[in-house]
């Protein structure tokens, strides 16, 4: 009879691992008028050093395709 008892409390112990994150995602959530992580920005209104890093990359490897290609 033990084992099905510690059995029980393991699995017990194991949902609440494994549940944890979606509990606090929920608690976060109902903290601040439904906003989880406070007030964010929408993607794209804010500078972003990566954002510009890459539209240069992006501009420089379209530049390059385009020298590289053949006039018909």
């Amino acid at each position: 009879m033990g084992d099905v008892t510690e059995l029980f409390i393991a699995m017990i112990f194991i949902g609440a691992v494994a549940f944890a994150p979606l509990g606090y995602f929920i608690y976060k959530f109902t903290q601040k008028d439904g906003k989880p992580f406070g007030e964010t920005e929408p993607h794209g209104d804010s500078p972003s050093l990566v954002n510009d890093l890459a539209e240069k990359v992006i501009a420089f490897v379209k530049k390059q395709l385009n020298k590289s290609k053949p006039s018909s």
